[in-house]
């Protein structure tokens, strides 16, 4: 331990003390095998022993050797186990921290640095958290993590705590106009697997009240917790996947935030991100266009009294009445109609939850027919699915691939069509298009299949992981307003897009399907105008919370892996270049969409027309209509936007007065459809959703 002061003579003598101490330790081997290794340091005898913004902790020092910086996760482990990154994911391929000073009084963030790190830096979290009160002296540990097996091991050479007068203290938080989650540790760290038992309380008040750390929990009990994502573990604010548990550990059936019952939900921390909305803009435009996907909530988390800044809570894809509503297949069920659903089924990394366990595709990818398209098992789990259920899930893809790469792929009966839902893979394209999603078709991509009793074909979805759509990746184009995805020209890829999108768009009437959809969701669901009502209202509902974020994490006009220059440097500018980025997308697909649409009424309708009402929109059970006809006769037609009628019938006028009529539309699947009127020489079209 060294301990020094400081004495200022000044014409007269004035004498100022200002006390440091500092202690060092040891280093060694930074092992490259995945796991974690701790250095310790004992300290003793520390006056005052109390860690407050009195007296406390004010810098901590590193050297060490590395090839790979951006492999390094550092962080500090106090004596009462609060826990604060230092470092992650910062340098690249840079080398070294050599005289590397964390304290939050420097002028300049890690994230900013180049490496060796030389001088003083501004830690990822803030080191202020530590002098919460608790005692100083004690066992402190230096974490450090090499997050990618490359081979390239590093030595600790030594490093150091140093304790001083004044310095920062605890970020302080109370209260939020978001829901708030509470996750009480017991002093352990969140592993990448498995879960472990915490305590969690999520302060959830009344629509109108406000939420505050101390008020009365809508959850208080136990959760299984993990930390979650393939890339995005790099970054030092965390996502994490939980359960809800009983006592006993147990998974537990609980409703959250206004959700159905479930025990499996994420945290995602959409750390890159920092409009925090691009995933939920994804969600609710496939829910736009009638798809169930994930529900959310924005809420604020604290972590063992840490504050961590904005998430996303929301469910996980999984089966279940109230997400993918699909059979459950048991262990047992493997043959006859049972055997046929169901199933989900994902083409993604093999990393994450599950063991990565599935099949390749008898078809590879067109740009580069060396690499491979794996499909993966979902549901059921792969500890749970037999062999026979596997069997008949890759059987049955693999046909569905076949008829889609034969010469008849198009044919309405025996093409690809026989074992796919036509209407979700467009509504699939549209979103991942719209979106400009780099990771789109390849990765994090979930497919599910009914039993053939209830509907058994192929669907694609629900959508999930566009953090890095909507202009977020510097890569493969992914800042550009212009291109397509499905159109992935990067060999050298590991994941490619599969052969599909190329396939089905070669078939005219899918083209002309594809270009139908978009025209009749561009003036309502798909419009410039609703975009920009959506994000609007995320921000204004994040207008004080996102302040509190970037605090903490400050990266506002920073590279964060992949952001596109150039970086806005504040919220509003991050939220504006968004807007402006959609639109010009928008226009592009106006403009380059293939296909062309026949389908009458399309337009928006004249004034003269609007004696045709339809009610309500969108309809849960029954629809309403009321029109002034002018013919004896009226014919109603319910249609896809493709085209296909689901229901014809005529009416006769009797009289002078409006017509009213009613259809229960509890047989229509969630989504866009057309109501057309013909009344003698007039025909009239009207949109409704069906919810």
């Amino acid at each position: 331990m060294k301990k020094t002061a400081c004495f200022f003579l000044l014409f007269q003598l004035t004498v100022c003390f200002t006390f440091s101490q500092t202690w060092t330790g040891t280093g060694g081997q930074i092992p490259d095998d995945g796991n974690a290794i701790l250095f310790p340091i004992n300290v003793s005898n520390l006056n005052p022993a109390v860690l407050d913004t009195t007296h406390g902790l004010a810098a901590v020092s590193i050297n060490l050797t590395h090839p790979y910086d951006a492999d390094l996760l550092i962080a500090l482990v106090a004596p009462d186990g609060t826990t604060v990154t230092l470092t992650s994911g910062n340098g690249w391929d840079g080398d070294n921290y050599t005289g590397t000073r964390f304290t939050d009084t420097a002028s300049t963030h890690i994230s900013q640095g180049v490496p060796p790190f030389t001088g003083n830096f501004r830690p990822q979290e803030m080191l202020g958290t530590i002098n919460n009160g608790s005692s100083g002296n004690g066992l402190w540990q230096l974490y450090i993590l090499d997050m990618y097996a490359w081979a390239d091991q590093g030595t600790l050479i030594n490093w150091s705590v140093t304790f001083g007068d004044e310095p920062t203290g605890p970020f302080v938080f109370t209260s939020s106009n978001l829901p708030i989650i509470l996750i009480n540790t017991y002093g352990q760290e969140i592993p990448d697997d498995p879960k472990i038992q915490v305590g969690m309380k999520i302060i959830d008040n009344p629509v109108g009240e406000r939420n505050h750390v101390d008020d009365p929990p809508a959850y208080d009990a136990f959760a299984g917790i993990e930390i979650r994502g393939s890339s995005s573990q790099m970054f030092p604010k965390k996502s994490y996947g939980f359960e809800t548990w009983d006592e006993q550990g147990e998974e537990l059936k609980v409703s959250l935030l206004g959700m159905p019952e479930e025990s499996d939900w994420i945290l995602n921390a959409n750390y890159s991100d920092k409009t925090l909305c691009r995933n939920t803009l994804a969600y609710q435009v496939a829910r736009n266009l009638g798809h169930y996907s994930t529900r959310y909530r924005h809420v604020e988390v604290v972590i063992n009294g840490v504050y961590k800044g904005v998430y996303i809570f929301s469910e996980k894809i999984k089966r279940d009445a109230n997400r993918v509503n699909i059979a459950k297949l048991k262990p047992d069920q493997n043959s006859g109609d049972e055997l046929t659903g169901g199933y989900i089924i994902k083409i993604d990394k093999p990393t994450g939850s599950g063991s990565g366990d599935g099949w390749a595709s008898s078809y590879p990818p067109p740009v580069n027919p060396d690499r491979i398209i794996w499909f993966m098992y979902e549901y059921p789990k792969y500890d749970d699915i037999t062999q026979a259920q596997k069997d008949y899930i890759s059987d049955y893809i693999n046909q569905f691939e076949t008829a889609l790469a034969g010469p008849d792929f198009a044919d309405p009966e025996n093409g690809f069509r026989k074992y796919a839902d036509e209407g979700t893979f467009i509504d699939y394209f549209l979103v991942n298009e719209i979106s400009r999603n780099v990771d789109g078709y390849r990765l994090s991509t979930f497919l599910h299949k009914q039993r053939e009793s209830l509907g058994g074909k192929l669907r694609i979805g629900p959508v999930w992981d566009y953090d890095i759509a909507w202009r977020n990746a510097d890569y493969y184009n992914g800042f550009d307003y212009q291109g397509w995805s499905y159109e992935f020209p990067y060999p050298d890829d590991n994941w490619q897009v599969p052969f599909w999108w190329r396939r089905m768009l070669e078939d005219p009437v899918f083209a002309d399907n594809v270009k139908c959809r978009w025209l009749f969701l561009r003036d309502n669901y798909l419009s410039d105008n609703w975009f920009d009502q959506y994000i609007d209202s995320v921000a204004l509902t994040l207008n004080e919370s996102q302040e509190r974020n970037f605090t903490v994490w400050p990266i506002l006009g920073t590279y964060v892996w992949p952001n596109p220059w150039p970086y806005p440097q504040t919220y509003d500018e991050e939220i504006a270049v968004l807007k402006d980025w959609i639109h010009n997308r928008l226009q592009w697909l106006d403009n380059n969409l293939p296909g062309t649409c026949q389908s009458a009424g399309i337009d928006a309708f004249t004034d003269a027309d609007r004696q045709f009402i339809v009610l309500p929109n969108p309809v849960n059970d029954h629809l309403k209509i009321d029109y002034q006809p002018v013919s004896a006769f009226i014919d109603l037609e319910i249609t896809s936007p493709a085209g296909r009628i689901v229901f014809k019938e005529r009416i006769q006028s009797n009289g002078p007065g409006p017509v009213q009529w009613q259809f229960n539309t509890t047989g229509l699947k969630p989504g866009v459809w057309l109501i057309t009127l013909c009344d003698g020489n007039k025909k009239l079209t009207r949109k409704f959703v069906k919810d």
